[in-house]
């Protein structure tokens, strides 16, 4: 362990920080995972696009898809990549979650996170909620995130039962996927209790000016947005923690025509076999997805390989060649 159980809200204080990205999983054509080109993009994320850690085995990763075998496998490559980490141990059953956050603290990973439960007939209440997270927690000395995304799971997990969650020694952060006006309310009622996160890559660089943020998290701008020779996030990012804020605009303001691409030719129902073909167009493994899920159309490659070509990212020569 990197800290004892109850210092890591202050390692977290100190260590979370950065952009960190929400990985996805790259399958081969067969469905298995693509161990190769995972260690690849891990290494390319870290070492080219200098992201500080990747948040593992999210929704964007499929999880739901993977079995807990694959989940852990998937863990050890980037923990021997020596990737700073924050696993995702979603999933419905209690025993899976802390089977595998036992085994995210035993590989060395930073951090775990933990989705609210989808809950039925109302069974969310507070208390429900503080009972599920201080099992988790006396299961394990490392720091969880909390994580929160309403229309996944049904329900807003409420500021004021984050902060009787953030009681909880262990419990140090939360990506807290919700209008900005809740998440900027948590803020200031949290303190130095527990380190705010959202993921939306274009409210970012305000969120650091306005409300004094550290950590990115997460989603999949910081690989797709970004290449070797154009880091354009990490480069707003730093000047904002510099408060050189009019120049960490310009560079923000710079990549509109990239979401743009991005969002524009993104299917319905399609954002992760989308966002595996625009890492494939990036010289990533981006791969096949699993069912249920679908994957592009050749009409649907070729308008976002089009937005693609135009956009003005820049692309190193050995990604294209």
């Amino acid at each position: 362990m990197k800290y004892r159980r109850q210092d890591a809200k202050a390692w977290a204080r100190a260590h979370l920080r950065g952009i960190w990205a929400a990985t996805l999983t790259p399958f081969n054509e067969d469905s298995s995972l693509d161990l190769a080109g995972w260690r690849a993009n891990v290494r390319h994320w870290t070492r080219e696009l200098g992201i500080a850690g990747l948040f593992v085995n999210g929704k964007q990763g499929e999880f739901y898809a993977m079995s807990v075998a694959e989940r852990k496998k998937i863990v050890e490559v980037a923990r021997e990549e020596n990737a700073s980490l924050m696993i995702s141990c979603s999933d419905q059953s209690l025993d899976t979650v802390i089977e595998l956050a036992k085994h995210a603290q035993a590989v060395g990973a930073d951090y775990i996170v933990v989705h609210t439960p989808l809950l039925y007939f109302g069974a969310h209440t507070a208390d429900t909620l503080v009972q599920y997270y201080e099992t988790i927690s006396k299961a394990v000395d490392i720091g969880i995130a909390l994580w929160n995304q309403p229309p996944d799971c049904g329900y807003l997990l409420e500021p004021e039962v984050c902060l009787r969650l953030a009681e909880i020694p262990n419990v140090v952060a939360i990506k807290y996927s919700v209008p900005r006006d809740t998440y900027a309310r948590l803020t200031r009622m949290a303190g130095e209790r527990l380190v705010v996160s959202t993921s939306s890559e274009e409210d970012w660089l305000d969120n650091i000016v306005e409300l004094g943020w550290q950590v990115y998290l997460c989603s999949t701008p910081p690989f797709l947005l970004q290449t070797a020779v154009d880091r354009r996030m990490h480069d707003y990012t730093q000047l904002a923690f510099q408060k050189r804020n009019d120049e960490a605009r310009k560079i923000r303001d710079s990549l509109n025509p990239v979401r743009h691409a991005l969002k524009s030719t993104r299917p319905a129902g399609k954002a992760a076999a989308h966002q595996k073909y625009w890492q494939e167009l990036l010289g990533q493994a981006g791969g096949a997805v699993r069912r249920p899920l679908l994957e592009l159309t050749e009409a649907e490659k070729a308008a976002t390989r089009a937005a693609f070509e135009t956009c003005g990212l820049k692309i190193a020569h050995e990604q294209t060649s």
